[in-house]
């Protein structure tokens, strides 16, 4: 092929026209794409979210639904003035921005005062060991009940005037009452004592044979003949 020939072809408007379709397609590809993203993403939208902290879970539902978000509950806690299954907390927060379609992550209040089972401290502890650990897992106690015993040892354990053991689940609303010793000993307790051991008896139950020998009365002394 001459040069000519060359540079005819090339400058030909079919051969333009065919480049000039190609990054046209190319062209709109990419304008789809990218709308397509937009679209899936909700590029540009954006939900303030509502504050729905102490609302009934049915109308949070409700309320955020209506803006295209989903609700989905994380957690329950407890809060004795609230109503039950009121939402305590959410995240993302009021206020905060998010795309349509966001997850919405609620605590409600449970309908039930949480309870929490006693660990092992009845006979087990001191007095300030029983109370660090009982505080520290969220129990409430009252003043502590002294009793005859060993000075600041853990002898039991009352709520409401009764007695509780290790595993019974208490109400976090409950009282606790630690029964203490004072260092003092009860009248009823008792010593034993031992009956000191027979001298005649030796340790190995063998009796001694010794026996006492006496003299012949006073009359028998008289009525021997002299020589």
């Amino acid at each position: 092929m001459k040069s000519t020939e060359f540079i005819g072809k090339f400058k030909s408007r079919y051969l333009w026209g065919n480049l000039l379709a190609m990054a046209v397609t190319v062209a709109l590809l990419m304008f789809g794409v990218k709308v397509g993203i937009d679209v899936y993403t909700h590029h540009g939208e954006s939900i303030g979210v509502p504050d729905v902290r102490h609302k009934s879970f049915a109308d949070a539902e409700h309320i955020l639904s209506s803006l295209g978000l989903q609700v989905v509950v994380s957690d329950t806690g407890y809060v004795k003035t609230l109503p039950p299954d009121c939402i305590l907390e959410q995240s993302p927060g009021p206020g905060e921005h998010v795309k349509s379609g966001h997850i919405i992550y609620v605590t409600v209040n449970a309908s039930h005062t949480p309870t929490i089972a006693l660990p092992d401290v009845v006979d087990n502890s001191s007095l300030r060991e029983a109370m660090a650990k009982l505080t520290a897992m969220g129990f409430k106690l009252g003043q502590p009940e002294y009793i005859p015993g060993e000075k600041d040892w853990v002898y039991g354990i009352l709520v409401n005037g009764r007695h509780v053991v290790a595993g019974d689940r208490i109400s976090i609303d409950d009282t606790l009452i630690i029964q203490v010793g004072n260092g003092q000993m009860s009248e009823s307790d008792s010593v034993d004592f031992v009956d000191p051991v027979s001298p005649d008896v030796d340790d190995e139950g063998d009796v001694d044979e010794f026996e006492e020998v006496t003299s012949p009365p006073p009359s028998e002394k008289h009525s021997q003949p002299t020589e």
